[in-house]
């Protein structure tokens, strides 16, 4: 794998932070993913007023790549105007884990050029994957 353009997602994940719909938590979010083919995907988080219909920016930018027909990913930055470097909640992490490999780096970085990584095993050790659906066996019932 080449070097990471960290500045570049960066950049995109500032830019998609701009467009979130946050009136809510007045926390916006932008994120970028980088697919394996080397293309960027963006997103941001969107809030509705039934607070449970809100879809986070993570999940909003993997989306947008899935639809574009991308399947597996490279690196994810996150970025929040926020002074606390802001990693992906537990359901983006678990939505990360269907997609990027466990040792893929995951980024937060913030309007003060603080950056910070982890590997999405640090974020999500023993995520449930794919591989326990394979894994799994017949139960059968006792008559």
């Amino acid at each position: 794998m080449k070097q990471l353009d960290w500045a570049a997602l960066q950049q995109a994940a500032k830019d998609a932070a701009a467009q979130a719909y946050a009136p809510y938590s007045q926390f916006p979010v932008g994120v970028a993913v980088l697919a394996e083919n080397g293309q960027i995907f963006t997103g941001c988080n969107v809030e509705n007023a039934s607070y449970g219909g809100t879809v986070c920016a993570e999940r909003n930018a993997i989306a947008a790549a899935v639809v574009a027909g991308q399947r597996r990913f490279q690196a994810l930055m996150v970025y929040t105007p926020q002074t606390k470097l802001t990693p992906p909640c537990g359901i983006c992490r678990q939505v990360i884990a269907e997609f990027f490999l466990p040792d893929s780096p995951i980024a937060s970085c913030n309007h003060l050029g603080q950056q910070q990584s982890w590997s999405l095993q640090q974020l999500l050790p023993d995520a449930f994957t794919p591989t326990y659906l394979a894994a799994s066996t017949k139960i059968e019932k006792d008559v």
